[in-house]
């Protein structure tokens, strides 16, 4: 198989977090580049899921209280300090 040459641009400080892994790994950059295309051949696709970051549903339930909170913070204790707050948490447990 002939090896060619191809310029790929990338986030330095990306390639700099993914070279010791890579490493530890034993793959240098362009083994690690010729196994993501070998694959996305392979699979005729990406080869691994591609989705936008949406919140699981404790996140959107933490959310929802968010908003609550603010739309009627009467039902809500407030504290005058973090260390107040503290004190009833360590209290409680």
């Amino acid at each position: 198989m002939a090896k060619v040459s191809a310029n790929i641009s990338l986030d330095a400080d990306l390639k700099d977090k993914a070279i010791p892994i890579l490493n530890e790994l034993g793959l240098d950059l362009s083994t690690a580049v010729g196994i993501f295309l070998r694959q996305t051949v392979r699979e005729q696709r990406l080869p691994f899921e591609v989705s936008l970051n949406v919140p699981n549903s404790e996140t959107k339930a933490a959310l929802r209280e968010i908003q609550d909170m603010r739309a009627h913070p009467e039902k809500y204790k407030r504290y005058s300090s973090f260390s107040e707050a503290l004190r009833e948490v360590l209290s409680d447990a």
